[in-house]
């Protein structure tokens, strides 16, 4: 497997916790150097695993904002 590298540049919210104490976390984060991205996932509660997840351009995250503004839930 590839190595990668990441640093989280912002940390902006929890989104919820499940019982096992991960947190999902909307979080800027640069991955291998390049310009940070808004990115979701789990994270441990110590902060040291990470789940898959998405990461979004801001461009992506806009048009996803209003989807859901559109959206009925």
């Amino acid at each position: 497997m590839a190595e990668f590298t990441y640093e989280i540049t912002e940390r902006i919210a929890v989104l919820s916790t499940n019982a096992r104490g991960w947190e999902r976390q909307l979080n800027m984060i640069s991955w291998n150097g390049n310009a940070p991205k808004y990115d979701i996932r789990d994270w441990s509660p110590d902060g040291s695993r990470m789940a898959k997840g998405i990461s979004l351009t801001a461009e992506e995250l806009k048009t996803l904002r209003d989807i859901l503004n559109d959206m009925e839930l």
